[in-house]
Formats: C-alpha cells, sequence, structure tokens
C-alpha cells in the first residue's frame, strides 16, 4: 500500500471522511488529532478550527501537494490501530465501518486487524454502504449461518431489514425441499418434512419421548416463522410491516439456529 501513490479523495468524499473521523460525539479527540497528524507527517495548518474543518484542511492541503492520498491512509490506519481501542470494541467497528464507506470510493479498505486491502472501487453510495453494513458485521459476530448470506447479501448489505428476513426466511423452504424433493410450501412442507410416522428430515433417532419432542419442536418453529414472517410480510405493505434493526438481528439469528439443526440432520 506504501509502495504506489494511492487515488486522491474526491472533495466531498474527504468531507465525509473528516466528518467521520472529527465527529463531534464520536470521534478523535482534538488532542490526539494533533497527535496523530504529527505522526503522518501532515502538517496541521488549521488547528484553531473545529475538529472536522481543522482535518480537511491538513489533509487537502497535503493531497493538494503530493497528487495522492498516502500520508491520508497513513493517519487513518494510525487512528484506527485495534490496540487504542481497548475496551472501547464498539466505537472501534462503528468508526471502522464509517471510514470504509468512505475508503470504498478509492477501492480500499481498513480490515479489522488494522491493515489496509484493496478491493473493488464503489462507484455509488450504496456500494460503499454495502461493504460497510453494520447489519453484516453483527450478523458475522453472532456467527449466523452461511445460507442467510446466500439469499439476503444483496439486502442485508443496504440494510433493508424488511427483505433481508423476508428473503433469509424463504430459505427454509428452499432448503426442506432440496432435502427432501417436496414441492409443497408452508406449513405443509414443514408438517411432512417432519412426519414421525414417516419423516423425511429427522434430527435425532426418534426413540424416545425427548427426541420426538425435539423434532417437533423444529417443526414447530419453522412453521412459526413461516407465520411470523412470510405470511404476514407477503401481505403487508413493506410501509405497514416496520422491522428494526434489532428484530431483523433476532429473527436471522433464529433461522441461522435452524439451519446450524438441518445440518446435522439424519
Amino acid at each position: 500500500m506504501t509502495s504506489i501513490k494511492r487515488p486522491m479523495f474526491e472533495a466531498h468524499v474527504l468531507e465525509g471522511l473528516c466528518r467521520t473521523i472529527g465527529d463531534t460525539s464520536d470521534g478523535l479527540t482534538g488532542t490526539e488529532i494533533g497527535q496523530i497528524l504529527l505522526n503522518a507527517n501532515i502538517p496541521d495548518i488549521d488547528p484553531q478550527n473545529t475538529k472536522w474543518r481543522r482535518l480537511y484542511s491538513a489533509f487537502a492541503d497535503w493531497q493538494n501537494k503530493h497528487q495522492c492520498s498516502n500520508h491520508i491512509l497513513k493517519f487513518i490506519q494510525d487512528a484506527l490501530q485495534p490496540v487504542r481501542y481497548i475496551g472501547k470494541e464498539e466505537t472501534f467497528h462503528s468508526r471502522r465501518l464509517e471510514v470504509n464507506k468512505r475508503l470504498a470510493f478509492i477501492g480500499t479498505e481498513l480490515t479489522e486487524q488494522g491493515k489496509f486491502r484493496l478491493v473493488e472501487k464503489a462507484t455509488t453510495i450504496a456500494e460503499a454502504e454495502q461493504r460497510a453494513s453494520r447489519l453484516k458485521h453483527k450478523l458475522e459476530n453472532r456467527n449466523v449461518h452461511a445460507t442467510i448470506f446466500e439469499y439476503c447479501k444483496a439486502e442485508l448489505l443496504v440494510e433493508n431489514y424488511f427483505h433481508s428476513v423476508f428473503e433469509a426466511t424463504k430459505s427454509i423452504a428452499d432448503r426442506l425441499r432440496a432435502m427432501t424433493g417436496l414441492y409443497a410450501d408452508g406449513n405443509a412442507l414443514a408438517e411432512t418434512s417432519f412426519s414421525t410416522s414417516n419423516p423425511l428430515v429427522k434430527i435425532n433417532h426418534l426413540k424416545t419421548d425427548t427426541d420426538r419432542s425435539e423434532h417437533l419442536g423444529l417443526c414447530n418453529l419453522i412453521k412459526g416463522m413461516f407465520g411470523l414472517i412470510r405470511n404476514s410480510t407477503a401481505h403487508e405493505p413493506k410501509i405497514k410491516f416496520e422491522i428494526t434493526e434489532d428484530e431483523a438481528l433476532d429473527v436471522l439469528n433464529t433461522i441461522s439456529y435452524i439451519h446450524k439443526r438441518l445440518d446435522k440432520a439424519i
């Protein structure tokens, strides 16, 4: 990353970057800004201004003189070194993701290890948002099943909670059809798949009452997800069926659990 000149930031992207780093409530302190500018060998030409304007003046001046963004990236890397955020993990992830939305416009991303890597250059705000989705990060932290990402990747990355949970719930039906060869849907699909007299999917050996309860419990959980999400969202306009981020996380985590149980099915 340091051996070649990295592209310059356009003015509006550079401003967004400075506003993020110098945010009044969640950004670097004035003292931190001064020290990190010094470490990055960027002259602090406007130290009396507000934090984000101070950064913008320093970054713009350096970038215009050198026609690249290398030292700005050096500043960002120093400012977001993980060791600075021991005990403040949420602040680190929030700040890094917001910065990555801007870095995407020069084809760069800062990893959780505090290292830069090259990525496909973003051309729209939506693309930048996609790569730095807070929801995606939280789901990854919960170690959700990979199938969820396969079915709702685009929706997750733009944080469209409504379509995220709707598409992810459909993945359960698709999974059962693939496992059983059935063409049914909804409750009929779940009940036929988990029939106790002729089960097409078994999560245990069905030898005891406990086995039977567990088997039927997963069936009922799947039917519950169909009733809660698929049926409701299919008949309600999006504007009337609001799903918050926390609700989406809970639903997607439940769907992940179902897929993980299906992974172990007999």
